[in-house]
């Protein structure tokens, strides 16, 4: 029965999502519902879960998420990004472009969003195709895996924060473990697509190359990067830290999420917004315009937080976690392997973690398997296989202006050498953790 309602609730949210095209906020309601009405709870008892999924998930995540666009959208706006893209190229030459571009693909890629780093960056990666003559799938596809890496494996990003939040997991130790296993994989894709970077060679679209804001001055380098990478030396480095100096109100203070992202967020409206020659007011504009644009990832995740309460209040995550558990099936391998199946059938990365994160959740703690390892391996499955029905493989096809087959080909199996070496990784990296 447990498993009858766990399908009957995918294959309705597959159905509303991808037949009917209803919001996936929206879908996500009318899902918990059903299962909760199939469950035999009340409508009123499965909107009290509903309220109470929301409310415990988005409790900590808001204010993370919040400050995330924040100072992606100032990264961006003040040419940070740009000054980080060029500058590197510059210093690793065009011999060595493909690691400048996936170091800057890595570094901006952290503190923005998927979509808002794929449009920054990807309007760079052309003008550089364009001002080389080196094709520009070989200079593009493997800066996309490093953002694909960010995207699935690294906290602040909405889905691995989340994910690490429905599995107690620390979020310090995650981002570090993501980085180790992220390294790898982003190497693959840029060693073992080589072939197929080189036979796809699309004509450039020039009109998607953005124009910098003369008006202001651009940060240097060395302002850009600690920037950028600010939430990243706090909440990683306070972890490293407490390695060493353990009970440190200072260290749990910094290497808190919340506090280290309003840090972040704070250093740059400074450095980036007001001493750029932006006046206070024309910042907060940024700022504004940042947090309407993660609405709607937020309530996303506010639908899975919902679905996974009802599960629990259900118990349906009691008897799926006791099933699973039975299989000998390693946990990290069965929540990437969920989680690659709601991808595939879905599309979205986020909608696929958080749903496995929600069944998986009954195995964290008794899978003697860390719940970091957990958060990367569900990130990992969540980004593999991206086809048709996902949005990112339609930007890449129009920003790339490649065929469906050439995407295919290139994009989506960037996608999944990424998550697989991925996972190949996180399962090295369970031997010794």
């Amino acid at each position: 029965m447990a498993f009858f309602s766990i399908i009957l609730g995918i294959l309705l949210l597959l159905f509303l999502v991808t037949i009917l095209k209803l919001d996936t906020f929206i879908s996500f309601m009318l899902v918990c519902i059903s299962v909760g009405l199939v469950e035999g709870l009340t409508i009123t008892e499965s909107i009290n879960a509903i309220q109470k999924g929301i409310g415990s998930t988005m409790g900590s995540l808001v204010i993370i998420l919040g400050f995330g666009a924040m100072l992606g959208k100032l990264v961006a706006e003040s040419g940070a990004a740009n000054k980080i893209t060029n500058s590197l190229v510059e210093k690793f030459g065009v011999k060595n472009i493909q690691f400048a571009l996936i170091v800057t693909g890595f570094i901006v890629g952290i503190p923005m969003f998927y979509t808002v780093g794929f449009v920054i960056l990807v309007p760079l990666v052309i003008a550089i195709a364009s001002k080389t003559k080196l094709p520009l799938l070989y200079i593009g596809l493997p800066m996309l895996a490093s953002l694909s890496v960010t995207h699935g494996f690294l906290p602040p990003h909405p889905a691995p924060t989340a994910i690490a939040e429905m599995y107690g997991a620390d979020l310090g130790l995650t981002l570090l473990y993501g980085i180790i296993a992220g390294i790898p994989a982003i190497m693959a894709a840029k060693f073992l697509l080589g072939k197929t970077m080189k036979r796809i060679q699309p004509k450039l679209l020039k009109e998607y190359v953005v124009e910098t804001d003369d008006r202001y001055k651009v940060p240097p380098l060395s302002v850009s990067l600690v920037i950028a990478l600010l939430p990243v030396i706090l909440i990683g480095g306070a972890s490293a830290l407490k390695i060493v100096v353990s009970n440190n109100p200072v260290l749990d203070a910094i290497g808190n999420p919340a506090v280290a992202m309003l840090i972040a967020v704070l250093v740059a409206i400074y450095f980036l917004g007001v001493k750029t020659g932006r006046k206070t007011k024309d910042v907060m504009k940024i700022l504004s315009t940042a947090v309407s644009s993660v609405a709607v990832v937020l309530l996303i995740i506010a639908g899975a937080g919902a679905f996974k309460q009802i599960m629990i209040e259900t118990h349906i995550s009691d008897r799926i976690g006791d099933t699973l558990g039975s299989l000998g099936m390693s946990p990290i391998v069965l929540a990437w392997l969920i989680a690659a199946l709601i991808r595939v059938a879905v599309g979205s990365a986020t909608v696929a973690g958080l749903t496995a994160a929600s069944i998986m959740m009954p195995m964290v703690g008794s899978a003697g398997v860390s719940a970091e390892l957990l958060v990367l391996a569900t990130g990992a499955g969540s980004i593999t296989l991206s086809h048709i029905n996902d949005g990112g493989f339609w930007l890449f096809k129009e920003y790339f202006n490649v065929s469906i087959k050439d995407t295919l080909l290139s994009w989506t199996l960037m996608e999944t050498t990424v998550s697989v070496v991925g996972l190949l990784g996180i399962l090295l990296l369970n031997l010794f953790v």
